[in-house]
């Protein structure tokens, strides 16, 4: 027979655990911006990315408007949105600023955020333009794909690298927390794990995509293309006279008409030539001239039968 508690008792637990949990912690001090503005908001963050597909790709995540006219009325309605909404976060992201000591009353930190919001609106042509070759590397890159609506709608590739774009021109324009937000929303959904300070050309194709990581300082040429469980990481890192990690270039250097299978791993600075291609489950540390094929050894079939030798 359960016996149920008492309404004090169980009034009693919560009221002991909310007064320690609302005591803040020297750790949780510590880990907190120093001033007391509001911290961003994740949810607001993915409205902005959903706010700027629409402006990039206003026939496929807005109602078809055939009307230029229309059309523009409706990409100028999400455009104000997008701003309002952009300025208002990296006003909130700007305390997470290191550099910013000239930054220090709450009408120089919107001005600031305003700039900024401002100089990301005037980038939104070329991150239309670099998106469309992506759709289109992708669509040529893999047979499955009937049309170009599907590459858009479907392809986590897709999802991954309209986040990645939005928040590399917000990492150029050093707009703290809010690019790594961004970035981390489409690693959530789609397992491509892209940090907003890589650096990658056009015409980016990931086959796939599950398990691909793109460390911070790697750089991308054009016309490359990934498959799923790629590894573009660091293989070792460097410290200061007092033990700190330091970010310096410690990723690869990807050139252009490159194709990388899946589940290899290219790791520390090194190079991969133009019109190279890295074979499947390759461990590779080392730079390899341009037209280079990197392949696994060949399988040894040693003849086993029913188990035995094993």
């Amino acid at each position: 027979m359960t016996v149920m508690m008492d309404k004090k008792q169980v009034n009693d637990v919560l009221r002991h655990n909310v007064a320690l949990l609302s005591k803040l912690s020297e750790q949780e001090v510590g880990m907190m911006p120093a001033t007391e503005a509001p911290l961003p908001s994740v949810d607001q963050v993915k409205q902005i990315v959903t706010l700027a597909k629409r402006i990039i790709f206003p026939d496929y995540f807005n109602k078809r408007q055939p009307d230029e006219a229309i059309r523009a009325y409706y990409i100028g309605v999400h455009m104000e949105e997008l701003t309002t909404l952009l300025t208002k976060q990296i006003a909130h992201g700007l305390q997470f600023c290191e550099d910013c000591e000239a930054i220090r009353t709450k009408e120089q930190v919107y001005t600031e955020a305003e700039r900024l919001a401002l100089e990301f609106i005037g980038e939104l042509p070329e991150i239309k333009r670099l998106l469309y070759t992506d759709v289109q590397a992708m669509f040529d890159n893999d047979p499955a794909a009937p049309n170009y609506g599907e590459v858009i709608f479907c392809y986590p590739c897709m999802n991954a690298m309209t986040h990645y774009r939005i928040a590399h021109k917000l990492h150029e324009l050093k707009v703290p927390v809010i690019p790594r937000i961004i970035t981390e929303q489409a690693h959530s959904k789609t397992g491509i794990d892209i940090h907003p300070g890589a650096q990658i050309g056009e015409y980016f194709a990931i086959d796939h995509g599950t398990g691909v990581v793109i460390g911070e300082t790697t750089i991308i040429g054009s016309h490359v293309t990934l498959y799923q469980g790629v590894t573009l990481g660091a293989k070792s890192f460097k410290y200061d006279e007092q033990g700190n990690m330091l970010n310096v270039p410690r990723h690869p250097i990807i050139e252009d008409y490159v194709t990388v299978y899946s589940n290899a791993s290219i790791l520390g600075r090194i190079t991969i030539g133009h019109h190279s291609t890295i074979g499947g489950n390759i461990w590779l540390t080392h730079s390899v001239p341009p037209n280079s094929r990197i392949l696994q050894s060949k399988a040894v079939d040693a003849g086993f039968q029913d188990g035995a030798g094993i």
